[in-house]
């Protein structure tokens, strides 16, 4: 079952001062995104003349701004992540899979590829609506996210290109997938149930089955250029935290346990990589049960 969200301080006066440190957060990552998509814009004065320093340009920018918010996150709100498993190197180009149940995944997710040099690197598989943010759209359409409709049909051409892109042009990579396709609630693990009976899928406790064709497509088209596949999961210890809980730094610990499979153990057919999807969430979904019953995720920390 899903952890409950996390409460709200019992406090007024902790209430308060959560609400200021929301909105003097927001307002300065907001500004800095601001600044940070002025030149991106610039950046497509270089464009015709060199793909390569354009693309570095906005890496260079996203790697800012990413870093601004781990700050923020771990300076100003104090959160800290307990990282737990594989020892992970800087300098690989991977595809980077976790389970999610909130949006407060992703800035933690940042904290981690933080902790490795790697932020101004990732890039998301995002629904395509977030295209049309309000600054943020304008800053991932700039870095090449993969923007998709969750219709395969629809998506395919366009999944298929961007890895050849990303192959062609050796472009360094954190390639971010939540293979379930949305946040994990009740309501949607109840829905996931029923289409798992109908395929024959036992169905999982804390996670969703995961959607396999947008990953399969990703370990085909990036193979001979990706050097692993990471399994982050993710736990949080007295609930699950929103965005805008996150940014008010009410969530003060996180959990991940890191599981590293290099490229060449991955089988190479389509059904196959798929299986393996599904079986690896299996373990998560295991990870998790433990997490629960324990607290903590097996192994040392790495915090």
């Amino acid at each position: 079952m899903p952890l409950p969200p996390l409460p709200d301080p019992a406090s007024p006066a902790e209430r308060l001062a959560a609400l200021a440190r929301g909105v003097g957060n927001t307002t300065l990552l907001f500004s800095a995104l601001m600044l940070a998509n002025t030149g991106q814009a610039l950046s497509t004065l270089v464009r015709p003349f060199s793909r390569r320093a354009c693309r570095d340009a906005n890496r260079w920018l996203y790697d800012r701004w990413g870093g601004l918010c781990v700050l923020v996150s771990t300076k100003v709100n104090g959160a800290r992540l307990v990282v737990t498993g594989d020892e992970i190197p800087r300098d690989e180009d991977v595809i980077l899979m976790a389970n999610h149940q909130e949006m407060a995944d992703v800035p933690f997710l940042w904290d981690y590829a933080g902790s490795k040099g790697r932020v101004g690197d990732m890039k998301w598989i995002v629904k395509d609506a977030l295209k049309y943010a309000p600054g943020l759209g304008v800053g991932m359409a700039f870095l090449e996210m993969v923007f998709v409709k969750r219709n395969w049909t629809e998506d395919r051409a366009t999944v298929r290109r961007l890895f050849a892109t990303f192959h062609e042009d050796r472009i360094p990579l954190w390639l971010m997938t939540f293979p379930e396709g949305t946040r994990f609630t009740p309501a949607k693990q109840e829905r996931n149930r029923k289409r798992a009976a109908q395929t024959g899928i036992e169905p999982l406790r804390h996670l969703l089955v995961p959607r396999t064709k947008g990953f399969v497509a990703a370990v085909l088209g990036l193979r001979g250029y990706i050097d692993a596949v990471y399994d982050v999961t993710i736990g949080y210890e007295q609930g699950v935290p929103t965005l805008w809980q996150f940014v008010e730094g009410l969530p003060k610990v996180a959990h991940m346990h890191v599981r590293r499979f290099p490229m060449a153990t991955l089988p190479e057919a389509d059904e196959a990589v798929a299986a393996w999807l599904i079986e690896r969430y299996r373990e998560k979904d295991d990870l998790l049960e433990g997490f629960y019953r324990d607290g903590r995720f097996p192994g040392p920390s790495r915090d």
